[in-house]
């Protein structure tokens, strides 16, 4: 390690064969520690480009907490919701390290079960998010879909929790780096009016967030999210009007893989 960090030497088990790649391709090596234990992240240089068959299709998504999301075709995928379904059991092993006594070895086991409890939710929630963005790129060579402000959503303090557990800028962020690994288009789109506006005629009804039907003056009604996700695929065609071609270039410095990190609370 070029900082000084005497570890030694250390035998590494993995799914990937780091054989295959020079010493020069090796940019940086990255420890981490997790609840289950330490891990060796490799930022590998290299371009890595599939070539799938053009599709000729085109999609708008509308996240929501209803559902994960709703496609302009009138699909839903449904919300998962991994942080809620497991707050049961979080909260079990919370109470255990609350009772035990501090500084003892049973509090920090228990503290290390709670870790790891926490740590699988981040992963179930990482995966559902990887597994959906791969699917959806795939199937489509055109996506559009919100540019949401999600750091300002969460400010809101009754769908903080919901908002966090759907993590849509995960999402959103593997849509795009396999928009760039299988050459598709992928378009961030303004959030502005685009469940109030009406997907047929363009008029402005206003809505509360109960509402969920679509309910037009020109007799067009629709499911509130269908209506949303119509209206972000026609402002993601119009504004990649001039693409004589469905792919993008590949970004080679943004394709570095991120991972959770579990700091926090639980680490101090």
């Amino acid at each position: 390690m070029t900082d000084g960090f005497k570890i030694g030497r250390l035998k590494l088990v993995g799914s990937r064969d780091l054989n295959s790649y020079q010493i020069e391709q090796i940019k940086r090596v990255r420890l981490v520690r997790r609840a289950d234990g330490y891990y060796a992240q490799f930022c590998v240089d290299v371009n890595r480009r599939e070539e799938l068959e053009s599709s000729r299709k085109t999609i708008g998504l509308d996240v929501g907490l209803n559902h994960f999301y709703t496609d302009s075709n009138g699909q839903t995928v449904e919300n998962p919701r991994y942080l809620r379904k497991s707050e049961r059991k979080l909260k079990k092993l919370q109470r255990k390290v609350s009772k035990r006594k501090k500084g003892s070895v049973n509090r920090r086991k228990a503290i290390k079960r709670l870790a790891k409890k926490h740590l699988q939710v981040s992963r179930q929630r990482k995966d559902f998010a990887v597994k959906t963005a791969r699917c959806v790129v795939r199937s489509n060579d055109l996506i559009a879909y919100e540019d949401l402000q999600v750091r300002n959503m969460v400010k809101n303090h009754k769908l903080a929790k919901s908002i966090s557990d759907v993590s849509w800028s995960m999402f959103r962020q593997w849509v795009e780096y396999f928009g760039k690994v299988f050459g598709k288009v992928t378009v961030a789109v303004p959030p502005h009016y685009t469940s109030q506006n009406c997907s047929s005629c363009g008029i402005l009804v206003k809505k509360t967030l109960s509402t969920r039907t679509h309910i037009c003056k020109c007799g067009y009604g629709l499911d509130r999210d269908l209506n949303a996700a119509l209206n972000i695929l026609a402002i993601g065609l119009k504004n990649t009007v001039g693409h004589t071609e469905i792919s993008t270039p590949l970004d080679e410095s943004n394709l570095c893989q991120t991972d959770v990190s579990l700091s926090g609370k639980l680490s101090r």
